[in-house]
């Protein structure tokens, strides 16, 4: 680690059905946070696209390293000087018929530090609902955390949340990033308390930047992306809406809290 400090940027999108409006909109809103000094900006998942039916991402699929989705996400990174976590976004798999959803973190040379594929794929039934990611999207196989001058940074996606083992096979990250569409009716019920949980255990940042509106579709996202520090302390928070929620992480605060309560190193498994 090499900075004591950093600004950090959570961005919240209500995605259109059109990945051209999509990239716009979240040019837009890094070069705002950009312009508010974040160093390290995070974008939600399904940020390029949020079909109206589950197989759009399927027709707008690249192929790895190089496509639209990418290219836009490594310029943006590149003008702006950031480290830039670009959601999710749907890269190539053997199926034809589906798509890894992956997680990219961009240096700001613009080149592609890490990607995580996504490795748990949500389903749910009930309340007139019905999801199933396992139709349409390939998991991917090992998790992932990079060392970065900004720390080390744990990349994990949405439905991720929900499996702790998961964050432990990081290898002690500084930050946690996760982007995420979590519905309305889950989020409602689960999304602070597993967030705060997981930044409390793992005793580090989590960045969570949602999708949170209504979309095209019909679906309801449920929002509230925020960032969380070691101590479970929502830091910032942006509700409902497009927008971003923006704040200071000390990472002095997290070797502080490491060596008062050192939980890390009190495990047994």
């Amino acid at each position: 680690m090499s900075v004591s400090s950093l600004i950090a940027a959570s961005i919240q999108m209500v995605s259109a059905p059109d990945v051209p409006t999509n990239l716009t909109y979240a040019a837009r809103l890094v070069a705002d946070a950009a312009s508010r000094g974040a160093q390290l900006v995070v974008l939600p998942e399904y940020f390029a696209l949020m079909g109206l039916n589950d197989t759009d991402k399927v027709a707008v699929r690249e192929a790895w390293g190089h496509g639209p989705i990418q290219d836009a996400l490594a310029a943006m990174a590149r003008r702006h000087q950031i480290w830039l976590v670009g959601g999710t976004l749907p890269l190539a798999a053997p199926d034809a018929n589906k798509v890894y959803n992956s997680c990219l973190l961009f240096a700001p040379d613009g080149s592609v530090a890490a990607r995580y594929d996504k490795i748990h794929l949500f389903g749910f039934s009930g309340l007139g609902e019905r999801y199933c990611e396992a139709d349409t999207i390939t998991p991917g196989q090992q998790p992932v955390a990079v060392d970065t001058p900004l720390g080390r940074i744990g990349l994990s996606v949405c439905y991720d949340l929900r499996f702790p083992e998961l964050f432990r096979a990081m290898g002690e990250p500084d930050i946690i990033v996760l982007p995420a569409a979590f519905t309305a009716i889950t989020g409602q019920a689960h999304w602070e308390p597993l967030l705060r949980a997981r930044a409390i255990e793992n005793q580090c940042f989590v960045i969570a930047s949602g999708q949170g509106g209504t979309h095209a579709s019909g679906r309801t996202t449920h929002g509230h992306s925020m960032l969380i520090d070691p101590w479970g302390v929502i830091l910032a928070e942006q509700a409902h809406g497009e927008g971003m929620a923006l704040a200071e992480l000390d990472l002095r605060q997290m070797a502080s809290v490491r060596t008062r309560l050192p939980a890390l190193a009190h495990r047994i498994f």
